[in-house]
Parts: structure tokens; sequence; C-alpha cells
């Protein structure tokens, strides 16, 4: 098991460190912070996107399909009413192969049973696109 700790560093700043591998994340509140490092807002939307690329990778792997090059890009929507939270994140799966219909589901269906998904409350709306590239003209 890894322990992460974190310290409140001061003026709405705090830094997680991952032991034993002494791995750091600086945060910061982007509304009374300075608004230069990862917000919480930031990482749980790249919790979720990783999560969902490496449940992607771990069926790629077994089906022995070619991944390399795959993009995720995250944008997310925080509200402050009736309380303040992150109202929808937007991920964009760039894939830059071809695959068929079979693979394509293998592939979503990853991207859907991912673990932390299931953390994610009801009024965060998840929306999640596929782009695959075409196939290439014979």
């Amino acid at each position: 098991m890894s322990t992460v700790k974190l310290t409140y560093d001061s003026d709405h700043h705090v830094t997680a460190f991952k032991e034993p591998q002494h791995k750091i994340i600086a945060v910061d509140c982007p509304y009374t912070g300075d608004g230069e490092e990862f917000s919480p807002a930031n990482l749980l939307s790249v919790s979720l996107g990783s999560c969902m690329l490496l449940s992607i990778g771990t069926v790629a792997q077994r089906a022995k399909l070619d991944l390399s090059g795959t993009t995720v890009t995250v944008n997310f929507r925080e509200v402050a009413k009736p309380f303040p939270h992150v109202a929808a994140i937007h991920y964009v799966v760039d894939i830059p192969h071809h695959f068929d219909a079979v693979d394509r589901r293998r592939i979503e269906n990853a991207a859907e049973l991912c673990p932390i998904k299931s953390n994610i409350g009801d009024n965060t709306e998840i929306i999640v696109k596929f782009r695959y590239a075409r196939a290439e003209a014979a």
C-alpha cells in the first residue's frame, strides 16, 4: 500500500507527497490561490481520465490492440449553485488507429467500467467522445 501525505503550505497551496516513491503534486485553489498548480477539480478530472485510459489499455493489451499515441483531452465545468461542485466533465479520446466495431465496443466498455467513475456523484455529468482514425484507403 502506498501513502499520500498532504501538507497545507499556506496561501491556499497544498503539496501532496506519495511515499515511498517520493512523487510530488502541487495543488492550489484557483479562486483564492495563484491558480498556477493543479486544482482539486483538475485532479478529479485527471483521476477519471487516467483511470479510463488505463482500463482501455488493459483491454487493449489482452486483445493485442495498438493504442500507442492515444490521447485524452479533458474539460470541466464548475458551478456554484445549489452548492459548489464540478457539474460536468467532458473527455475526448483520440485513438490514432482504426478498429472494427467489436474492438471499438471493447475499448468503450472498458472506459465505461473504470472503477473511479462509479465514485463520482450523479450531480456530475460525464461525457466521453471517442474519435478513431479513419480506415486507410486500400
